[in-house]
């Protein structure tokens, strides 16, 4: 089983340090999401309809709410990863919410330069860092990988590629998604409510947002169950039943899914830096 070796959640969104062993599922986030290779053997990652090598010459780079998985490459010992999940808001808090973030490439070289500073970051994680430390060197890193990104680029900037959701019953949708995320939901409910078949409601709503209902759905559960795990002592049990599971084994294979390892093992690692 994966586990976690450093969680970090705080303004910035959360920094990670896990040993990987196995696939996730096919998964998004509301946050920006950098993932570097720190040891062992290498990985891919698929992003979108792509396919990255992450290595220690590289970086995968995933957009807000690009649907991606992870393929390791040692089912064994598992290899070592630093990641971040960027929260939008603290990266660019003064933009319109539609380019705050968002990378030039998928994929990039990592130079010498920015190499000293993922390995630097991943030890302060390690570490058990004070928010200020963390903090700043977060905000270099993130920084200098955006940079990079767009320096690679093959393209310049287009921030309408990631534009706001223009319509009204997709928001209306999102709006019942977001009061009472749970497992219990019934999406072709929500569909019928917002005046849509379940066609059209599965190809519109993939159209505004880039991602599928159920995907969407899932990516809340999952804001819901990492915030009550960092931010309260409710039981494992209670959590999962306050999202709609019948057992705790039924969420823990679902956090599994989407996190790589067990909530148990999650909330072992996990602190919070207020700040």
């Amino acid at each position: 089983m994966s586990r976690a070796l450093a969680v970090f959640h705080g303004r910035f969104g959360r920094a990670t340090v896990y040993q990987l062993n196995r696939p996730f599922n096919i998964h998004a986030h509301r946050e920006g999401h950098l993932i570097f290779h720190v040891g062992g053997r290498s990985a891919c990652i698929d992003v979108n309809d792509g396919r990255y090598d992450l290595t220690e010459g590289s970086v995968v780079a995933v957009n807000p709410w690009e649907p991606h998985n992870f393929l390791p490459t040692d089912l064994d010992g598992g290899a070592v990863f630093f990641v971040l999940y960027v929260n939008p808001e603290w990266f660019a808090p003064d933009a319109p919410g539609a380019d705050r973030l968002r990378f030039g490439r998928t994929q990039f070289a990592r130079t010498p330069a920015l190499d000293k500073h993922i390995r630097h970051a991943a030890a302060l994680v390690c570490g058990a860092p004070s928010l200020n430390s963390l903090d700043g060197e977060l905000r270099r890193l993130i920084d200098i990988c955006y940079d990079e990104s767009w320096q690679q680029a093959e393209t310049a900037p287009d921030l309408r590629a990631n534009g706001s959701i223009t319509d009204f019953r997709v928001r209306k949708c999102i709006k019942m998604m977001s009061e009472s995320p749970g497992a219990e939901i019934e999406l072709d409910t929500i569909a019928r409510e917002s005046g849509l078949s379940r066609p059209h409601f599965y190809r519109l709503f993939r159209t505004q947002t880039g991602v599928t209902p159920h995907l969407y759905l899932n990516t809340l559960m999952m804001e819901q169950a990492l915030e009550a795990l960092v931010a309260s002592e409710a039981p494992i049990a209670d959590i999962g039943f306050d999202l709609g599971f019948s057992s705790q084994s039924g969420f823990t294979r679902f956090f599994a899914a989407n996190v790589g390892m067990a909530p148990t093992d999650y909330r072992r690692a996990a602190k919070v830096l207020r700040g």
